[in-house]
């Protein structure tokens, strides 16, 4: 429980947590000198310093009670408490009700309890004036005051340690924090590079720091060399094969053409649909050989789906174009490709679809609704996955495909460092698709 509200209460940022890593030492340090050098050792001098001063007041004392009256006394007392630098006053009249203690004085407490340990008959001691001590006693002919100056009982003013204690401190948590700071530059320049990354941007990183940064970032590095090779085998694996079948099923429809129509219409379907699953893999292994980044407006892009859309003569309406029209980073041809493909899939299993966009400080977000019958919950997750086809949930006779809309339309949002998201329109019943880009 305890480290759990520990947890929640910790910074976030790598900044912020090696800021606490460096202060919280030398705070606690800083608490300890103070507990156990200040409070003991000052106490410990301001006693022996205060014992030291009994002996002249208990002389002060015994020689104002040894005088027959108090004019003798104050004879006496005026003969010695120059040599000894203490003012005396007997009968004093301004005796205050109890002891006075400045809650500031750290030593105060025990030069009190020191005086009358030390003094018998002790009335009240004050030590409003931080420089003096005032101290009432009662004798034989009245209460007799004694001043003295404050440093002949107590230490020097701790204040002075105190404030070196923290000037020192913040110098040495700046230097340090100053240190650290070049060694945690590094990791905020790999965790950049990573997100650009995720946001299918390559930029330039060359690890530095300290070995173990650096090993970080040469597998780093390594990391996405494999990603990138991996993901150029499997383009020109795919548009390859696609591209390569494209002459043999270009001779059978040639062959076709010379048969009787009758005889030979199942086989023309056949090629045609083959044809559509080789469109399919091109379209596929064209969403990760994306264009480049562009400066671009969101809206646009939807305006231009809408276009084409309308053109053709689809049923598709503009719900929405919410938030800022200032151009922003994306792959415009990878967007309209993917907006295509969910305006298509939601034509055909739907008889019309909502098309829009919103645009806010931290993320980009474009939808496509239908009244179509929609995905299960418990199945969205497969559709997003490549060759799979929920044709139960979404009406098998309404076209046919190779189960990679949906993902082609994942990657294009992965490669914006975005993610595609499914669920129920509640505005037309059938299924919302969004694809959802951080800024």
């Amino acid at each position: 429980m305890v480290f759990r509200w520990i947890k929640n209460y910790m910074p976030r940022g790598i900044y912020a947590r090696a800021a606490l890593i460096l202060i919280l030492p030398v705070i606690m340090l800083q608490l300890l000198v103070s507990v156990v050098f200040i409070q003991r050792h000052f106490e410990g001098v301001t006693e022996l310093m205060t014992s030291a001063v009994n002996i002249e007041i208990r002389f002060l004392v015994d020689t104002a009670n040894g005088a027959p009256d108090v004019e003798a006394a104050r004879a006496a007392l005026s003969r010695i408490d120059a040599p000894l630098e203490i003012l005396t006053e007997l009968p004093a009249t301004d005796i205050v009700a109890a002891d006075i203690v400045p809650w500031v004085d750290l030593t105060g407490n025990s030069v009190i309890a020191e005086l009358r340990a030390g003094v018998a008959n002790v009335i009240q001691v004050s030590l409003a004036d931080r420089r003096r001590v005032v101290i009432w006693i009662e004798t034989v002919h009245g209460p007799l005051k004694l001043d003295f100056s404050r440093r002949r009982v107590s230490a020097s003013n701790p204040h002075q340690l105190l404030v070196i204690m923290v000037v020192m401190g913040a110098l040495m948590t700046a230097i340090a924090y100053f240190f650290l700071r070049n060694q945690l530059r590094p990791i905020k320049r790999m965790a950049a590079a990573a997100a650009d990354y995720g946001k299918g941007r390559i930029t330039r990183f060359t690890p530095t720091g300290a070995v173990e940064v650096r090993a970080a970032g040469m597998a780093f590095l390594d990391m996405r060399n494999r990603l990138e090779r991996q993901t150029q085998s499997r383009t020109l694996m795919l548009s390859g094969v696609s591209h390569d079948l494209r002459t043999p099923l270009t001779r059978l429809r040639l062959g076709l053409s010379m048969l009787d129509e009758d005889e030979v219409a199942p086989l023309v379907r056949d090629v045609e649909d083959m044809e559509r699953l080789l469109d399919g893999f091109l379209d596929f292994a064209r969403s990760d050989a994306s264009d480049d980044l562009e400066e671009t407006v969101p809206a646009d892009l939807v305006q231009a789906v809408f276009e084409d859309a309308k053109r053709i003569g689809q049923a598709v309406v503009i719900s929405d174009l919410k938030g800022s029209r200032d151009p922003v980073q994306l792959r415009p041809t990878a967007i309209r490709r993917a907006l295509d493909n969910l305006v298509n899939n939601a034509l055909r299993y739907g008889s019309r679809a909502e098309i829009g966009v919103s645009v806010t400080d931290r993320a980009i977000r474009f939808w496509v609704e239908d009244d179509g019958p929609g995905i299960p919950a418990d199945q969205r997750e497969d559709a997003i996955s490549p060759f799979v086809r929920l044709d139960l949930a979404r009406n098998q006779n309404r076209g046919s495909g190779v189960g990679l809309g949906l993902s082609i339309v994942a990657d294009v949002a992965r490669t914006h460092g975005g993610v595609l998201r499914l669920s129920e329109s509640s505005k037309l019943g059938g299924l919302m698709a969004e694809i959802v880009l951080g800024r």
